[in-house]
């Protein structure tokens, strides 16, 4: 599962490292191009809201092998688009039918004990995060010789392994809900109002990707103008931020000790300090590098905390929760993708950096703000 994660989740990140080159071939300019990465966020969102929750209504792995069959043409369709346009199709695509880590984390809590249960998700998560971090070095490196249709092609042959794999390892597991789609899609409304838990790792988990996004989407422009660097130096970038990854595994062990609430205020506090290292670091690798190491870890951190405290809620609208929790989460990337655009056009790289700045500290005001609300949602649960 954890393998299977951190594979199928890349096809949402080997385009960032690709822009410039995608730029080049179709003759459009940056505001253009942002819009591949901005849609496959937005798919992925779109996916986990009108998919995901199936998964609490239907067989889950025979929906999980549907959706890698579809994510297999949608990447094929990436690689052979004759126009931009189609290409920004196609990443919608890829981002809608790529939602199956999204069944397997919850997967992973249904099938953990209780006292184990934040090891067991950081542990997934780990692989979660590694692919969408290393998924840019190789698509760096693969666009640098190959260009960058290759990389679509060699994931589309990586997704057939995939489901192969799944196809004869992974467990089925039998649904809980009885009514109908359009009740299930009401009841995600339900778990809004009456878990404000929920709501708040919810905005706060979009505020913290929305500030993830806005770095790794302004990267390679910044690198190709600043240091004259290309796609593979962008790339490889993603094995710096995989150091953030061991703050997954790290964290899902502390939610299990002691409270995670609390110790999200430290991890938001590591997404503030980031921002100010870039900001001093518009023309130094190292700046970069030390930030990149400290943006990941907490952001990684926060989002394993509020994972553990959501999937306690409710056991058996697990995937529910998570679709309302992700949606939030990947609709704040797609926000602070396309924000961050505005603010490189008008104001280059210190732009990035105060949008990264401003949302980061939102987070933590938001967080700190809804103090007494967490403690009395605990006390009636």
């Amino acid at each position: 599962m954890t393998i299977a994660t951190g594979l199928i989740v890349a096809n949402l990140y080997y385009n960032q490292p690709l822009l410039v080159l995608m730029a080049a071939k179709f003759h459009v300019k940056s505001e253009k191009i942002a819009q591949v990465s901005v849609m496959t966020q937005i798919g992925y969102a779109t996916g986990m809201l009108l998919i995901a929750p199936l998964a609490d209504m239907h067989k889950r792995k025979r929906l999980i092998l549907i959706c890698l069959a579809v994510a297999v043409v949608s990447l094929l369709g990436a690689a052979l688009a004759p126009t931009v346009n189609l290409l920004i199709l196609s990443s919608f695509l890829i981002g809608v039918f790529s939602l199956i880590p999204q069944m397997l984390v919850p997967m992973t809590a249904h099938l953990a004990k209780p006292e184990e249960r934040g090891r067991k998700i950081g542990f997934v998560m780990s692989g979660l995060l590694i692919g969408i971090l290393l998924s840019r070095t190789l698509s760096g490196e693969i666009g640098r010789y190959f260009g960058w249709e290759a990389m679509f092609f060699i994931a589309a042959g990586l997704m057939v392994i995939v489901w192969l794999v799944l196809y004869f390892m992974l467990p089925e597991v039998v649904p809980h809900f009885t009514g109908t789609y359009r009740s299930l899609m009401a009841s995600l409304f339900t778990l809004i109002r009456e878990e404000p838990i929920l709501r708040i790792a919810s905005v706060r988990g979009a505020l913290c990707f929305a500030c993830f996004m806005a770095f790794w989407s302004s990267l390679t422009v910044l690198l190709s103008q600043n240091m004259g660097k290309g796609s593979d130096v962008a790339g490889w970038f993603g094995i710096v931020g995989a150091v953030g990854a061991i703050a997954a595994g790290v964290m899902g062990r502390l939610s299990d000790r002691t409270d995670a609430y609390k110790l999200s205020a430290y991890t938001l506090g590591l997404i503030i300090i980031s921002f100010v290292i870039f900001y001093f670091s518009a023309y130094s690798i190292i700046g970069l590098v030390i930030g990149v190491i400290v943006l990941d870890a907490g952001v990684q951190a926060t989002h394993i905390s509020n994972q553990s405290v959501i999937y306690a809620l409710k056991p058996e609208a697990r995937n529910r929760i998570n679709t309302v929790y992700m949606v939030s989460y990947f609709t704040g990337g797609s926000l602070g993708t396309f924000i961050t655009s505005i603010a490189w056009s008008y104001y280059q790289w210190s732009g990035v950096c105060l949008v990264g700045i401003g949302l980061s500290s939102l987070a933590l005001v938001f967080h700190f703000l809804n103090q007494g609300t967490v403690r009395l949602a605990r006390r009636k649960a």
